[in-house]
């Protein structure tokens, strides 16, 4: 296989539709292991628009370039009460990135 599956996770705010559901926000993504593009993302937010909204943000995106890029997407264009989670959760997904990428490293 070519890709790994990988995910971040955040608080979300009180207040929200996704909190009676989920304590964290989770961001998932699946990612090119040569190139560290995200193939697919996918996220908890409850509404399937907010979901697919923030799968289009991140398609595409390469990971080896930083996670800068798709944080300051979000920040421009996710306009929500998720966007600092969907901020934290994109982190932490790039964080277990990194962690996968010194494991490969090392293989």
């Amino acid at each position: 296989m070519n890709t790994v599956f990988i995910a971040g996770h955040a608080r979300l705010p009180s207040g929200m539709a996704a909190k009676s559901i989920y304590d964290t926000l989770t961001i998932t993504a699946e990612i090119d292991k040569k190139y560290g593009v995200i193939v697919t993302a996918g996220c908890t937010l409850a509404t399937l628009h907010g979901r697919e909204y923030v799968q289009q943000l991140l398609r595409g995106y390469s990971l080896q370039d930083g996670i800068e890029k798709p944080v300051q997407e979000v920040k421009d264009h996710y306009l929500g009460k998720a966007g600092n989670a969907l901020e934290s959760a994109l982190k932490d997904l790039y964080k277990q990135y990194e962690q996968y990428q010194r494991g490969a490293g090392a293989r």
